[in-house]
Parts: C-alpha cells; structure tokens; sequence
C-alpha cells in the first residue's frame, strides 16, 4: 500500500519528522451489521441486494425503526457512514406504500443537490414511480410547472424554498397537501446567521403545511458536533431522538498535525503551511496516493494548484517511494482545481476524474467539504485548521472510504487558534467542544420572516408561529401594522405589499438592506453580487478592492442612498485593508458574575464603528504600501456582548509588579511648552498627510514610544516628535506601539474562542477600555456578536468564561516567541513592542495560578 510507505518515510524524514506534533492511528473497525428489517419492502431488498447491500448498519437499523414508529430523527455519524441510505429507506418505503405521499429534501448547496439526486437515482428504479426532480434557481422556467405536478421528490435548498416556493404555495396544492417527509442534510451548517433564518422558514413551511392539512416528519443528517439533538429541536421546534451509535466499518485511519518549523524564534514566524502544504501533497502524487488538498480560500487554492502543476518533478533528494514521472501525464490533467466560480460541467468532471482515479489530486475549498460522492481517496491534506473540529473531521474524512488505509494531515499555520490545536490535539481526538447555535427568535430575523408569513397567507389574530405564542406574534403584528406594512381586518392580517418580501430577504445575514454590486460589461451595467448593509462600508468602501470569483475589481463609488457600489474590473498588485474605529457603551448588564480577578458580565451593547480609511498592502510580501483616508457615516450595531473588568486590586497587584501599561503617560511639567514649539517647528501641518490644523489642534507624537525611554528628557527630545492629525495618528499608533497585556488578552480571547462556538472569527468583535473608564469601570475587554440584537456567541462565550480564560494561559504560555507574536497575543506592530509577559500576568490572575 502506497500511503503506508510514505507514512514509514514521513516518520524518519528529517525534514518532516521533527514536526510531526500529533500522530493518532484509529484501528480497524469492523461494521454492525444487522438483517434487513421483516417490514422493509420486498422490492426494496431485492434492490440493495442488486446493489450489493445485504445487510444494514446498526444506525441504519436504527433510523429505520425510529422513523417507522413516527418519530423525528437526527443521525450524527461519521462521513460516508451511509447516512444517505439511511434517510433514504423511510422516504422509499413510505411513498411505494402510498402513491400520492410528497417527500422535501434540503440541501446546503447546489453542487450536493446534484450529487445526490444521483445517488437517489442510481438506487431507485423508474418502475417506482417515485420521480425525483430538483427545484432550485438553475432549473428552467420550461421546466418548473411539470416538476411542481408530477414530482413526487423535490430536491432543494433553503434559499430557493424561502424565495421560490413558500410564496407561491398554491402552485403546490398537492405537493404540501400530501407532504409526509422533510429530510434535512447537512444539518450542522444550519447555525449562527443562517441556521436563525432557516429555522424560520422551517416555521413557514410548517404553518403551510398545516394549512393544506398535512404534518411532515423530520429526518436530520449532521457531521459529528457537539449538540447535534439540540440544534435539530432548535431548527424544527419538536422532539428529535438523536441517533449517533455509528455502525458502518473503517480501515485504520491516521491523522496527523503537521506544525511547521520556526524560522525565527524570537519572532515566533513559522515556515509557510501553504509551501509545506505543497511539499506533502507533492511526495503524495509522487507516491500515487489520491490526494485532496483543502485549502481555506480561494485564492490560496490557486496558488497551491499552480505550485503542484508547475513543481511535480521528483525531487532527487526524496527517499519517499516514487512512481517513474516520465510515465505521468501532463500534471495539470491530473492535478486539478475544486472551488466556488467553477462552472457546473467542470465540477461534474472532476467529480467523475476523482471517481474513476483520472484525477490524482485535486485543490479544493470547502465546497468539497460535504457529502458529494468522490469516491475513496488515500490522504487528505488540510492547510490550516478550517475553522470548526467539525469541518476539520469532514475534511479529513475524505479520504479513505470503507476497509482501506488513509491518512488525514493538518498543517497549522501562524493563527493562535491552529497553534492552539498543535500544542492541544485532544480537541481533534475528543469529543468535539463546539456548540451550533441558532436563535429563531432573533428580532430582526423573526420580523423578515414574519412578513413573508404574512404574505404567504393571511393570519389569524392569536396564531403563534413555532413555539412563540399568539400573543408575542401579536405584538410583532401591531407594529408591521403600524409600518403600514400590513393591514388588519376582522380580526385577519393582511400583506399590504405588491411585491414578494422574500424576494429582498438573504437568509445568509441579519442586515435587512443590502448593497448591490454593479460593474459593466460591454458598455452595459451587470450585477455581480451583492453584499449586506453593515458590511458594505468595509468591503465596498471607495477606493477598496474586491475580489469576486478571482475577479479583482476596484470600487469607484459607494452610493449609501440608492444601495449600489459601482466597480471596474482592474488587474491589481495590491490589496486593501480597512482601517476602523470602535466606540462601545453598555445598554444593560444582563448577568454580572465574580472570577479570580475580575468581574465577567454578559449584557446588551450598542457598537458605533466608522471606517476612517485604508491600507494598501502588496500582494504575497504584504508590504504596507501606504494609507489613505476616507469620510464615511459611523454605523450604530446594538447587540450582545460579553467582557471581563479587571479589578481594581488586580491591576494595583500588576502594577506594583511592573506588569501594566495601561496607565495614561506622564510626559513630564514641560510637555505644552515641547509640544507647542514641536506644532510651531512643523507649521502646524501634519507630517504624513500635509492636512493643515483647523478648529482642532494636531497631535504630537513620539516616534519611538513614550515608554521605551528610561526618562522623560529623552523620550521628549524633539526629533522624537513629530506632528500629526488626529486621523494619521490613529493609524500610526496602530502600526508603532507598545502592545499592551491588556491588547494582547483580547487578541488571544477572540482568535480562540471560535473554536468553541463553530463560528467563523468575523461573527465576533473585540474591543479593549485600557483604563478606568465611565462606561465599564474599570479595564476591560470586550467580546461582541458581529450581529445586529446579537446571535448568541457572547452568552456562550460567558458561560464557558473560565475554560476560555485556562485555554488562553494555555496559548500563551506554550508559545516559542520571546515577545508576542501572530500566534498568541499578535505582534506588537511593525516597528513596535509586544506584551507577551504582561499578558501573562493578567492570565495568572484570571487563573489563580
């Protein structure tokens, strides 16, 4: 077996061995199987027989029997455990048994819906009359009227269910009429934002179905996460029995955590995880093991793919087993792409390739993440941690199906998240620690949704909707009512609208008003996307550069009135970045608790933020190529927010120890005679920008920081000084500083604490209050929902306060740096100072260590 070589290599290679920090090895296991159950179709066993299925797995079994005796279920088992045949056999046999019953079957995204209609027809024979169809936004207008009467299994989307089909339900007259199952796929991607907003569409199609007199049941798939039953309740408002004994059988697996070596120690900088994850990839295709490479953007799966079709000459000095390259093909026939902007026939291509062994290695974002059928592969590589255990066990479950050997490797890369995991791989080996969260009762989420309900049909007075009462829906009523949204007649509310809402509602974000992209082509205006509200300003601002489908465009206008960014196409050797101010105020502590330390509080906030310009950094060295402001409205977000206060006798012990700088800086009796001549030296005009002083005074500013002198006479000499706006200052302060403990305990709280919540790190903000304070009190760190009313990441994230506050002491601790660094408490900036050992500090007294 080729991988078992290269495994054997791997551990004596000297250049791979040494950063090896993980190695688990799962053993053989064999399958559970049972007979197929007395009451599953006869027709239906001659068929699995034909398919060479003679037996089920103990889930299947299970998931059979539930569903047979009316329950909902939720199957959480491995990938390619067979969860598709296990939703399957109930659907099967209850629509052979009555010839009007309807199936729904949901599915993340389009390229699964695809997959598995394939699968479902490869499975089932015509002569069943069971007519499967997908109904999603590809399929033809020509097309739609005949699904909708004869198909007896939609297969769709939540997207496309939302705008497509609830708002036209009378077109579905049989369909939710007969309605007996609803079977939910990949469900553990339902969560935060989304999984808010499906949950409510869930409500939606429930109250449909109801009104056509039909109770659906619920079959749910999900990866392994940590609260698979209470996310399905969640998502569907009803008991779930919760089915996670996996029966099926496995090979030995091997997953290794690859951490790449230190380059610069003191500096805490690593060898590139993308470079290594090319070296890997390139001694697996070497090895003819079939391979797949995850990469966490699309950019970089570009890269990697360029690197291995340009680099796939054996390298002389590899001992690995090699297979004679002259007798491979051209590598870019073999070594193939995988992401989002691939047209459908592509993906359906490599698809097969990786089926049938013509495609040895394929790049991939996680769009290869789910369930599509790729067959069994030899290895997965993984280039970086993609951002919940849940997707990294996905991820790595990709190779090797059934009885054969495969191994899985994460490489971390420079994140204090993936560091984590390199030096805490039981977080891969245990159970995993992450929770899906969804609030369906979210403010704004629930509002959008009410007004499609509202469209859709008309509502009683006193109708709940999911477990919220009559009377709570009555109140949300009042006010759309109040809007002139709807109008209420005899005790019935009614749309007022011409036009669907659904059709202006994303139930991929909470901000209600979004901002379409327009570029041209030919002379003509096309649209080419669109993004949220409360994001817009940061990625579409003036002057930005935004990347669609591997389209770099340049923003020419941002247009807030009429919501439309207007783009040109443009071939750029930079990127930018936003630079941003946050103002935070506390609305009301919802529940304030004492720790070692501190006090940690969860309770409502509003966030003003204000993009004040950006930076432009060249592409693959990152070089600050320079800044440039912009003037654009501030943003007020009220939401949920979690923080930590430290105590007053707390940050007296950490002074007295030498251990904070938070304090203001005394810069001596004469600092406004210096600061005068210095402002009076520069013509009160400042020395980055040339902007002269209005009704404001400029800024003086210390080139090296105030507080790496011993006195003040040096620290104040003049050419230290300079003179600066209040806006270059900002910035300038951002690039060249002291980082403090506190900074540093905030930038290592928030790039961990994902991985506790399976959300992304843009769903949560951070802010620090460095000293005592009118709005907290006393120094504080601050960690908030990145969501308009909150989502429900903050509440959670007070909850597990003091695991958070252990695994960051954790972090820091471990890390190789001398001084702060991108992988524990950031780096200090780039002429700046770090504050490792002053976070320590704080961390040994939120620890009691």
């Amino acid at each position: 077996m080729p991988i078992a070589s290269l495994l054997d290599f791997w551990k004596r290679d000297p250049e791979t061995a040494p950063n090896l920090v993980a190695w688990q090895t799962l053993p053989q296991r064999p399958a559970q199987t049972h007979p197929f159950p007395t009451d599953l179709p006869e027709s239906v066993q001659q068929t699995l027989i034909a398919a060479g299925i003679h037996s089920l797995y103990s889930h299947q079994l299970e998931a059979w029997t539930r569903s047979r005796s009316k329950e909902n279920i939720i199957l959480s088992t491995s990938t390619a455990s067979g969860k598709t045949l296990a939703y399957n056999l109930p659907v099967i046999a209850a629509l052979l048994a009555n010839p009007n019953s309807r199936a729904l079957y949901l599915f993340p995204t389009k390229a699964l819906t695809q997959d598995q209609l394939s699968t479902f027809n490869n499975l089932t024979p015509e002569t069943w009359n069971l007519t499967p169809a997908i109904y999603d936004g590809d399929t033809s207008q020509k097309d739609r009227s005949t699904i909708r009467k004869n198909a007896r299994i939609i297969l769709s989307n939540p997207d496309m269910l939302h705008m497509g089909i609830l708002p036209h339900h009378t077109n579905w007259l049989e369909f939710f009429t007969n309605l007996k199952f609803i079977v939910i796929d990949e469900a553990h991607t339902y969560r935060g934002v989304f999984g808010s907003h499906v949950a409510n569409v869930i409500r939606r199609i429930k109250r449909i179905a109801d009104f056509y007199g039909a109770k659906p049941q619920f079959i749910l798939s999900s990866a392994t996460i940590g609260n698979p039953k209470e996310l399905a309740e969640k998502l569907i408002e009803e008991p779930v029995h919760l089915i996670d004994n996996d029966g099926s059988a496995r090979g030995p697996r091997h997953f290794l955590i690859y951490n790449p070596p230190l380059i610069d120690k003191s500096l805490g900088l690593r060898k590139s995880s993308l470079l290594e994850g090319v070296r890997l990839a390139r001694e697996l295709v070497n090895s003819n093991v079939q391979t797949v490479v995850f990469a966490r953007s699309r950019r970089s799966v570009e890269i990697v793919l360029s690197y291995l079709q340009g680099e796939l000459a054996p390298d002389s000095s590899i001992e690995a087993p090699l297979i004679p390259f002259e007798s491979l093909p051209n590598p870019r026939s073999f070594v193939r792409g995988y992401r989002s902007g691939y047209l459908p026939g592509q993906r359906r291509e490599i698809e097969q390739g990786l089926r049938d062994g013509t495609i040895k290695t394929v790049v991939a974002t996680n769009a290869l993440e789910l369930g599509i059928d790729i067959g069994g592969l030899g290895a997965a590589i993984l280039v970086g941690y993609p951002g919940t255990v849940a997707s990294a066990r996905q991820q790595a479950g990709r190779a090797g199906r059934g009885l054969e050997s495969a191994a899985a490797v994460m490489i971390a890369s420079a994140s204090p998240l993936d560091q984590f995991l390199a030096h805490h791989p039981e977080y891969f080996f245990d159970r995993s620690p992450e929770q899906a969260l969804v609030n369906p009762d979210h403010l704004i989420i629930l509002l959008e949704h009410l007004r499609c309900g509202s469209n859709i049909a008309q509502r009683q007075k006193g109708d709940g909707f999911g477990l919220l009462s009559g009377e709570t829906i009555d109140e949300y009523l009042q006010f759309l009512i109040g809007n002139n949204e709807a109008h209420e007649s005899q005790e019935k509310v009614f749309w007022m609208a011409d036009q669907y809402p659904a059709a202006n509602i994303s139930l991929r974000s909470a901000s209600p008003q979004g901002v379409v992209l327009q570029s041209t082509m030919d002379d003509r205006p096309i649209t080419i996307g669109t993004v949220d509200g409360e994001s817009a300003l940061w990625m579409v601002h003036p002057g930005a550069i935004y990347l669609h489908e591997a389209q770099q465009y340049f923003v020419k206008e941002l247009n807030l009135e009429d919501h439309i960014a207007r783009l040109k196409p443009i071939e750029s050797d930079y990127y930018t970045e936003p630079l941003r101010g946050t103002e935070v105020t506390v609305l009301k502590d919802v529940a304030r608790v004492a720790g070692f330390g501190c006090d940690k509080v969860w309770g409502e906030l509003q966030v003003t933020m204000q993009v004040t310009g950006f930076r432009k950094r060249r592409w693959y060295t990152h070089e600050n190529l320079g800044e440039e402001p912009l003037e654009l409205p501030p943003t007020d977000l009220q939401t949920t927010g979690y923080w930590i206060s430290i105590s007053e006798e707390t940050v007296t012990r950490l002074r007295e120890a030498g251990a904070w700088t938070n304090d203001p800086n005394d810069y001596g009796p004469d600092w406004k005679r210096i600061r005068e001549q210095v402002r009076a030296r520069d013509n009160k005009i400042c020395q980055v920008c040339g902007i002269p002083e209005t009704s404001r005074q400029h800024d003086v500013h210390h080139k090296v920081p105030f507080r790496t002198f011993t006195t003040q006479e040096e620290a104040n000499r003049l050419e230290n000084l300079t003179t600066l706006c209040p806006s270059c200052h900002k910035q300038v302060e951002a690039n060249v500083r002291m980082r403090s403990g506190l900074a540093g305990l905030a930038y290592g709280l928030g790039n961990l604490a994902p991985l506790f919540l399976m959300c992304d790190a843009g769903d949560l903000g951070s802010h620090i209050e460095p000293v005592e304070n009118k709005v907290f009190g006393q120094p504080t760190v601050v960690l908030y929902d990145s969501v308009p009313a909150g989502i429900g990441f903050s509440e959670k994230l007070f909850e597990m306060h003091d695991e958070l506050i252990a695994r960051a002491f954790e972090l820091v601790k471990e890390c190789a740096c001398e001084d702060g660094c991108p992988s524990c408490v950031g780096p200090g900036g780039e002429n700046g100072y770090g504050g490792k050992q002053e976070a320590l500090e704080i961390l040994k007294e939120l620890t009691n260590s």
